[in-house]
């Protein structure tokens, strides 16, 4: 915990609002500089070292970055960016960090208070654009409540169901003198518990059922939750899945580990949802890809009995009705468990056996073969790696073939954002200097935050990212050579030269085109001290890697089905 002086000579808005977030714990800011946040500029003037300022090339990618920092660190990802273009800019990372419920304060600046209501140079209600994108948008007009209203951001965005928070920040305000004293120390709100009633109605429903099941996701457990749920589904001997893009939450080696229920969904995770008779949702908001688009539970009484725990009220019954809502945070909820007993054995153990058959997949038409890369990434990347990635069919090979243990992180949108990978990956570099950071990174993917390869050389985090380059929006072309036969509009790319863009960057940098060349280069991407880009030609795939999983899982479901 940080103190700051409460000394109270009188200093700018800027310099105030800075010290605050040294007492709440700040230590790193991403963002674009803007002549309507100079004073916040001049205040950090001072705290090299303490909290450092991220110099990046968009604020996309700033906010992309902040993002990523709250779903790995559990603590708000800080991002600062001028006003009208450069708030729209950010709102992409403000978007992801809603659905990705990860805690995140978006500092953006604001005309002056004299001039508001006259669209002014770059004018913006930010409390109309950002009210319904972000957990909470917010003015301060007023210099002397910054340490009021930046308390009650820090704590909407860490608590309930965490979330971005949006906070303006007219020019004048930021100037204007003020004696006020900073916060001194940052805020500790515990979880709420869960009621025991609560808890022993929980495991009589689970105990009671033939078939149960537990759902899992969310970014803000803690590893004491975590392993206390683990602990828990072990004893009991119940599955667990994870939702959208949180398979990294739960031990994937543990033998009650069955998969992630996301995009490109298994049939055995689907089977497993649809068939449970009980389902212990902890910590899940039930979005789209989760239920695959609300199908596989009614709306809005499910079939199966669901217990719903989630930290936020707001989040149960938004959707489904459960037989049990408890209020209460997930490690809260789940050090308050004990095991149960029934007889579902061959149940769990069956999703475990049909987990490991879906890790499985078969050779990849094309000249470097992504089976064999991420088998081998499988051998070679430490325990405590963190896998990063933006959006397109591409995903597939870290989401769905690489088991995470429980040292590993995966940074991955649930809002489906292009551009996410790379801002996360260097987010996460700059959180964990020492540790192994890889983005996976489709050609098209790639582009729309390339440039921040600069910020990576300036901020001396580079990681090594994977271009999986096959020239087309892969996603898109899937399904319009589904939906609109011979008839491919608009998805052909036509890429720069990747390997000299990477190396005007400084990034150790090789252009891959056969199978056999990828093991020793990424040997060689792991030593570089500048991070590394290695352009992977998988141009001549005969199917997209999602149309080959869904292929080999439809075949291998259809044969268990015939038996």
């Amino acid at each position: 915990m940080q103190h700051i002086s409460s000394a109270t000579q009188p200093r700018h808005g800027g310099q105030l609002l800075v010290e605050c977030l040294l007492a709440l714990g700040g230590r790193k800011a991403f963002g674009v500089p803007g002549e309507s946040y100079l004073a916040v500029l001049d205040a950090l003037h001072d705290t090299e070292g303490r909290l450092d300022f991220v110099l990046c090339r968009n604020e996309g990618g700033a906010a992309f970055m902040a993002a990523a920092w709250g779903k790995l660190t559990g603590q708000p990802g800080l991002c600062f960016v001028t006003r009208g273009p450069g708030a729209t800019n950010a709102s992409i990372g403000i978007h992801t960090a809603m659905q990705d419920s990860a805690p995140m304060l978006v500092f953006v600046g604001q005309v002056g208070t004299d001039m508001k209501g006259r669209e002014a140079f770059q004018e913006v209600d930010y409390r109309a654009v950002f009210g319904s994108l972000a957990k909470w948008a917010v003015e301060i007009d007023d210099v002397d409540r910054i340490p009021e209203i930046l308390s009650r951001a820090w704590i909407t965005a860490m608590t309930g169901r965490p979330g971005p928070v949006v906070i303006a920040l007219p020019e004048d305000m930021l100037t204007s003198l003020t004696d006020i004293p900073a916060l001194t120390a940052l805020p500790r709100v515990t979880e709420p518990a869960p009621a025991p009633d609560a808890v022993a109605e929980a495991q009589r429903l689970l105990a009671g059922a033939k078939r149960p099941l537990i759902l899992m996701g969310g970014c803000n457990w803690t590893p004491e939750g975590r392993a206390a749920l683990q602990r828990f589904a072990e004893a009991s001997d119940i599955p667990v899945i994870a939702a959208f893009r949180y398979q990294d939450q739960f031990d994937n080696h543990s033998e009650v580990y069955a998969g992630e229920a996301g995009v490109g969904m298994p049939p055995h995770v689907k089977a497993l949802i649809r068939d449970a008779d009980a389902i212990l949702a902890v910590n899940v908001r039930f979005g789209e890809m989760t239920t695959d688009g609300y199908t596989l539970l009614d709306v809005p009484v499910p079939r199966q009995k669901l217990i719903h725990v989630h930290g936020s009220d707001r989040e149960i019954g938004k959707i489904y009705q459960p037989a049990l809502g408890i209020h209460a945070g997930p490690n809260a909820f789940a050090a308050a468990l004990s095991p149960v007993a029934g007889q579902w054995a061959d149940w769990r153990a069956k999703a475990r056996a049909d987990w490991n058959d879906s890790l499985s997949v078969p050779p990849q038409p094309s000249p470097v073969d992504m089976a064999a890369v991420i088998a081998h990434l499988r051998e070679v990347l430490p325990d405590d790696v963190i896998l990063t990635n933006g959006a397109g069919n591409f995903t597939v090979w870290p989401n769905k073939f690489f088991p995470f243990g429980p040292r590993a992180r995966l940074l991955a949108p649930q809002s489906g954002a292009m551009g996410y990978g790379l801002p996360a990956a260097i987010a996460a570099q700059v959180a964990h200097p020492d540790r192994v950071v890889v983005c996976f990174a489709g050609d098209g993917d790639f582009q729309m935050n390339c440039q921040e390869l600069g910020t990576a050389k300036q901020a001396g985090a580079q990681p090594i990212v994977l271009i999986l380059n096959n020239g087309t929006y892969g996603t898109i072309r899937a399904h319009q050579e589904r939906n609109y036969p011979a008839r491919v509009s608009g998805t052909t790319l036509e890429n720069p030269d990747f390997v000299g863009l990477a190396r005007a960057y400084g990034f150790h940098v090789e252009q891959i085109s056969r199978t056999e060349e990828f093991a020793a280069a990424f040997d060689r991407a792991l030593s570089s001290p500048t991070g590394a880009v290695l352009d992977l030609d998988i141009s001549a795939e005969a199917l997209t890697p999602r149309q080959t999983l869904t292929q080999m899982r439809d075949a291998a479901l259809a044969a268990k089905d015939t038996k």
